[in-house]
C-alpha cells in the first residue's frame, strides 16, 4: 500500500478489512464472481492525499459483452423462474449484509468519494439500506388488472400482466455512487430486472462490494453484475448493446444526452436523472434562522456536489442582509479536513480536473460581477490540495454563469428580488428544472410557490429531502422518468395486454371487426 495512504489510514485507525478490501486491484463482477479482463487497470486516487489507492479494471466492449450473457442467463433461468416472496427474501438479505458491513462501506465512499465519512455513514450507507428495505416489499405487489371489454361483441375476457422489462444497465455517477446504486438496484430487482452496473472510474469500490454482498446472500450468478472502466467506454458500449433492454442514467446534461442518442438506436427503455441549478426563494416571511441553516446543509452537502443542490439563492429585499449575515457565519463555520475525520464538513472534491473546474466557475463569477462575500476569493489557489472553501457570491445576476451552469461545488450565488411574480419568473427561467425550494412561515405562500415553481421535486422550508417512498426525478434539461417511489416501477416491467374470447361465442365476423376498430 502507498506511504501516504497508510499513514491516513493509521491517523484514522482504518479498519484492517478496509485495507485489506483495497490493498489489491479490483477487477469487474461478473457472472457472480470477480474477474480481471480488460486492457490494464486505471490508477484510483484516494481525494485526501491524492495518492494511488488502487487499480480498477480498465474493461472493454468484450467485458461488456460477458456481462449481457451472464444477465441474460440469470433472467432466463433461476432468476426469471423464482417465486417474488424469494426475490423479497434475497434483497432483505442483502439489505441485513449491508447494514452488518456499514463502517466498511461508509470507509468505501470517503476514501472513493473523499466525503465526510459522518455523512456517508448518516446519508449514503443508510438511504442505501432503506430504499433496499422499502422495495423488497413491492416484490409480492406488482400484479396486472382484469377489465371489461368496451367494444368487442360476445364475451372477452382481457386482463393485463406485469414482467420485467429484461436486462437493465444502471450508468451511476461518482457523488454517491452506493445510494444512487441502491436506487436502480432495488427497483430493478423487485421487478425481475437482472443488472449491470457502470460505476464512475473514480467511485467504484462500494458497487464491487455491494455486488459481493449479493453473490454472498445467494442472488443466483449473473443477477448483479458490474463493469468497471472509462465512462464513455463502457456507458456507450451498455447504451449501444442489442441485449440491454433498459438503461437507467445519473450524470451529467451533456453525457446524459449522448447517452440517451445511443439508446435510443437500440429503442431501449431509458432514464435520464441529469443535473440540476436549483433554485431557492427566501420571502420576507422567512424564519430566517432555520432558512440560512437549511440552505448551507443544500448547497454544501458533499462539498456542494450534489445533482439539487439549491445552489442560486433568490431573496426578498427586506431579509436579504441579515439572511446573507447569516450565511456567511454559518460558513465560515463549517469544519474543513479530511474525509475520514468525522468532525469534518467541507472534504476534498473528488479529482484534481473538478476542483479546477469548480475555480473556473469561481474566475467566471468573479469576472462577471459577482460580489465575493466568503470563501475563495479567484479562479486560483495557491494549494495543492483538492479543498475548495464554502464560497458565497451576493449581486448575482439571471444571466451570469454562477446561475445558470451546475457548478457542482461548494459555491453559492445570492440575488434579491422585490416582486414576487418576478421571482418566480427568474427561478423558472433556466434550463434545468430538477428541484426547487421555498423558504416561508406562511403556509399559503409555501402552497402557492410550490404549484408555480417548474421542478420535479420542491422542497418547503428545506432542502434535500429524500424518502425511498417518494420519486425524484426532473423536468427539462433535468432529464425524465423517476428513480425510488412507487413511480419508478414502470420503469422496469412491461405490460402485456392478454384477450381471451369465451368458448361459445361467434367468431368475429368483418362488420364486429370493422366497429371495433
Amino acid at each position: 500500500m502507498n506511504k501516504d495512504i497508510a499513514t491516513y489510514f493509521a491517523r484514522y485507525d482504518v479498519p484492517s478489512e478496509v485495507t485489506s478490501f483495497v490493498d489489491r486491484p479490483i477487477g469487474h463482477h461478473v457472472g457472480g464472481r470477480e474477474i480481471f479482463t480488460g486492457k490494464g487497470e486505471i490508477d484510483l486516487l484516494e481525494p485526501f492525499t491524492r495518492s494511488r489507492l488502487t487499480g480498477i479494471a480498465n474493461g472493454t466492449e468484450a467485458d461488456v459483452d460477458l456481462a449481457v450473457a451472464a444477465a441474460r442467463s440469470a433472467l432466463n433461468g433461476p432468476w426469471g423462474r423464482m417465486p417474488p416472496l424469494e426475490r423479497q427474501r434475497l434483497m432483505l438479505r442483502l439489505a441485513e449484509a449491508m447494514r452488518s458491513e456499514a463502517v466498511l462501506l461508509a470507509h468505501l465512499e470517503a476514501i472513493d468519494v473523499g466525503k465526510s465519512i459522518s455523512e456517508a455513514g448518516s446519508i449514503d450507507v443508510a438511504g442505501a439500506i432503506a430504499n433496499l428495505e422499502y422495495f423488497a416489499g413491492w416484490t409480492s405487489k406488482i400484479d396486472g388488472r382484469t377489465t371489461n371489454a368496451v367494444a368487442l361483441p360476445g364475451e372477452t375476457l382481457t386482463y393485463t400482466v406485469k414482467e420485467p422489462v429484461g436486462v437493465v444497465a444502471a450508468i451511476i455517477p461518482w457523488n454517491f455512487p452506493l445510494q444512487i446504486l441502491s436506487w436502480k438496484l432495488a427497483a430493478a430487482l423487485a421487478c425481475g430486472c437482472t443488472v449491470i452496473c457502470k460505476p464512475s472510474e473514480l467511485t467504484p469500490l462500494s458497487a464491487m462490494r455491494v455486488a459481493q454482498l449479493a453473490a454472498q446472500v445467494g442472488f443466483p450468478e449473473g443477477v448483479v453484475n458490474v463493469v468497471n472502466g472509462i465512462g464513455h467506454v463502457i456507458g456507450q458500449a451498455l447504451a449501444a448493446h442489442k441485449g440491454i433492454d433498459k438503461l437507467s442514467f445519473t450524470g451529467s446534461t451533456p453525457v446524459g444526452k449522448a447517452v440517451g442518442k445511443t439508446s435510443l438506436d437500440t429503442v431501449k427503455r431509458l432514464t435520464l436523472e441529469l443535473g440540476g441549478k436549483s433554485p431557492v426563494i427566501v420571502t420576507a416571511k422567512a424564519n430566517l434562522e432555520n432558512a440560512a441553516s437549511a440552505i448551507l446543509a443544500g448547497v454544501f452537502l458533499n462539498s456542494g456536489q450534489v445533482c439539487d443542490a439549491g445552489s442560486r439563492v433568490y431573496a426578498h429585499r427586506s431579509v436579504h442582509a441579515e439572511l446573507l449575515q447569516r450565511l456567511k457565519a454559518g460558513a465560515e463555520q463549517l469544519p474543513i479536513g479530511a474525509g475520514l475525520d468525522p468532525a469534518s464538513r467541507i472534504t476534498p472534491l473528488v479529482s484534481s480536473a473538478h476542483r479546477n473546474r469548480v475555480l473556473n466557475h469561481i474566475g467566471s463569477a468573479i469576472s462577471e460581477g459577482a460580489h465575493p462575500v466568503t470563501g475563495e476569493e479567484s479562479g486560483t489557489v495557491d494549494r495543492d490540495d483538492w479543498v475548495l472553501r464554502p464560497t458565497i457570491f451576493d449581486d448575482c445576476r439571471d444571466n451570469m454563469r454562477i446561475f445558470r451552469e451546475e457548478i457542482f461545488g461548494p459555491v453559492l450565488g445570492v440575488s434579491q428580488f422585490d416582486d414576487m411574480d418576478d421571482a418566480v419568473d427568474r427561478a423558472n427561467s433556466g434550463e434545468f428544472g430538477l428541484a426547487a425550494a421555498v423558504y416561508s412561515d406562511n403556509v399559503n405562500e409555501t402552497i402557492r410557490l410550490s404549484r408555480r415553481l417548474k421542478a420535479g421535486n420542491i422542497y418547503i422550508n428545506a432542502h434535500g429531502l429524500l424518502d425511498p417512498a417518494m420519486p425524484f426525478g426532473g423536468l427539462g434539461a433535468s432529464g425524465f422518468g423517476k428513480d425510488m417511489g412507487p413511480e419508478q416501477l414502470d420503469g422496469f416491467l412491461a405490460t402485456k395486454s392478454i384477450y381471451v374470447q369465451i368458448a361459445g361465442d361467434p367468431p368475429l365476423d368483418e362488420d364486429h371487426m370493422e366497429k371495433a376498430r
